[in-house]
């Protein structure tokens, strides 16, 4: 760090990380470990299947694909940098890695998540109201469409977003009392009173989580409107499992999302923050293709087929 007048030009960060007490470093480096590789077997295991399986060649499972992959890069951008400073006690990381890190965990490849689910919410929507119709609603070019513009929002979007807060100037201090590089956890170290740009980041963020969310509330609605017409308990049966899985990761992921980042900065508790960014760093995506895989036939009976054939 270089001293200029009263001001400090910050060129690396220290992440305070979890905790520091070293007899509770072991144990969580070994719990972290065994959440990362659950993580990367599921995730992996889970495009393979797709990519491998012709009947899973269909819009439901291409989303799938697509967020194990988001899953699988949003953990690894975090994971491995939190295990290293608890096993080595490595606890810096330059400016330019946390911009990084910031830019690829929570602008791109979360927002990439949001955007997904909301796609996914529709394709539900399609395969449960438009039954009859649902092979020309979801068409090959609408789906590739829809994942794309996913990658492509979020990217630009995290861009703009991550250029922004490096802009301010950090001088209260260059601990960051996180074990990665957060919004809140950084945006507590800026010089100066920035409410009203830190309002336009807060309206940015909601702009995001809430338009998918208008997306999904509304696909929602609508399915459940069809269910309640329908007269067959195996009708039922059928749309509430279709949707189940899908429900269960909207509602983890949206609210620790809501709950994290769509309140002012002087909301945060920065020790509860560490505490729910554990779940959503790491936990939520060793769960999403626990999730589907459990409560999915299809994907049941294709691991089957390839453990068999192989």
């Amino acid at each position: 760090m270089t001293i200029m007048t009263n001001r400090t030009e910050v060129t690396e960060f220290i992440l305070l990380g979890l905790t520091n007490d070293p007899c509770l470093q072991l144990p969580l480096f070994i719990t972290f470990l065994l959440i990362y590789i659950i993580t990367l077997m599921g995730n992996l295991g889970m495009i393979l299947l797709i990519v491998l399986d012709s009947r899973l060649h269909t819009a439901m499972y291409i989303f799938l694909g697509n967020l194990s992959l988001v899953d699988l890069c949003y953990s690894s951008a975090v994971t491995p940098t939190v295990m290293t400073g608890l096993l080595l006690g490595d606890k810096v990381i330059s400016y330019n890695d946390c911009a990084a890190q910031m830019f690829f965990f929570f602008g791109a490849f979360a927002t990439v998540e949001n955007y997904l689910l909301a796609s996914m919410a529709y394709d539900r929507y399609a395969a449960v109201c438009k039954p009859l119709h649902y092979a020309t609603i979801m068409t090959t070019s609408v789906y590739i469409w829809l994942i794309t513009g996913s990658y492509v929002i979020s990217f630009m979007s995290a861009s703009i977003h991550i250029a922004d807060i490096f802009t301010f100037s950090f001088c209260k201090s260059n601990e960051v009392h996180h074990f990665f590089c957060d919004v809140p956890a950084i945006m507590a170290l800026t010089c100066f009173d920035n409410q009203v740009r830190e309002l336009v980041l807060l309206y940015i963020e909601s702009l995001d989580v809430f338009f998918a969310l208008i997306v999904i509330c509304t696909s929602y609605m609508l399915i459940f409107v069809t269910i309640l017409k329908m007269h067959s308990a195996s009708g039922h049966h059928k749309s509430i499992s279709t949707c189940a899985s899908h429900f269960t990761a909207v509602s983890i992921f949206h609210g620790t999302a809501i709950f994290m980042y769509l309140q002012p900065s002087s909301s945060h508790s920065m020790d509860t923050d560490k505490v729910t960014s554990v779940f959503y760093t790491m936990v939520i995506p060793m769960m999403n293709p626990l999730v589907y895989n459990l409560r999915n036939k299809e994907v049941k009976n294709a691991l089957k087929k390839l453990i068999l054939h192989y």
